[in-house]
């Protein structure tokens, strides 16, 4: 289940791109079918095994072009270990909201952008998550759960400072909005939940008209995600991002 929309965020073959925060891999997985060079970054050793295990499985499959390239990298998002101008593009989806220190998070994405790069964020949109909030607490009362909710303007505001010029927004999962209500109202064990799941992975896994047509038409009001996507300005007499120039 993809949350950025790769026809506003075209990836070119031997582009070198960071899934930051890569969690199960989802975003890394789709830029690895499309020829790029891939880093997958987290925190978590056990998720970057697994995405470590599929890469290879889509290597050895024939799943991903065979001049791709897919590693994973365990790393800090305020601290990363990444030289500047790193990556030609970064993806950073539902990241954000779990950071304390937000703000050098954006600072170190910034930094390891190239000039001309471009990068996607994602985090949940204001209104749904605050309907999560008002609910019982255990939704972000967890270990590395949500700790804020941004607004629209906030977050581009927070892009901006950063020396990103956001161009470009949309919202997606609006049928996941209800499925999160009804797990912060009678748990994700309650029937009610586990009836609105199955709705959810027979969504993901069969793709039905029906409600493919209906999330589109409901993501400008209710989509659960907020989508950025922005531009880091290229240097004064340079052209954009090149695809084979990464610094290593």
């Amino acid at each position: 289940m993809l949350t950025v929309d790769f026809e506003q965020f075209p990836i070119a073959p031997g582009e070198r791109v960071l899934d930051l925060g890569c969690g199960g891999g989802r975003h890394a997985f789709e830029l690895y079918r499309r020829g790029a060079e891939v880093v997958a970054c987290d925190y978590s050793l056990d998720e970057l095994r697994q995405v470590a295990t599929m890469f290879y499985a889509m290597s050895t499959s024939g799943e991903a072009p065979e001049k791709a390239s897919a590693k994973v990298v365990r790393g800090d998002i305020v601290s990363l270990p990444f030289p500047d101008a790193s990556f030609d593009a970064v993806i950073v989806a539902e990241v954000l909201e779990h950071i304390p220190e937000d703000d050098r998070a954006i600072a170190e994405i910034s930094r390891i952008l190239k000039p001309g790069g471009r990068l996607a964020v994602t985090v949940p949109r204001w209104w749904p998550e605050q309907i999560n909030w008002a609910l019982p607490r255990e939704y972000q009362d967890v270990p590395g759960g949500h700790i804020r909710i941004y607004r629209g303007d906030q977050l581009k505001a927070r892009l901006t400072e950063a020396g990103v010029v956001p161009r470009a927004q949309h919202h997606a999962h609006a049928l996941h909005s209800p499925y999160w209500w009804l797990n912060c109202t009678f748990g994700r064990e309650s029937l009610p939940s586990r009836i609105y799941n199955k709705m959810l992975v027979w969504d993901i896994m069969s793709a039905p008209w029906i409600t493919r047509t209906a999330e589109k038409l409901l993501n400008p009001v209710m989509g659960k995600s907020l989508v950025v996507y922005a531009d880091k300005p290229a240097l004064a007499g340079t052209g954009g991002a090149g695809g084979n120039s990464a610094a290593a």
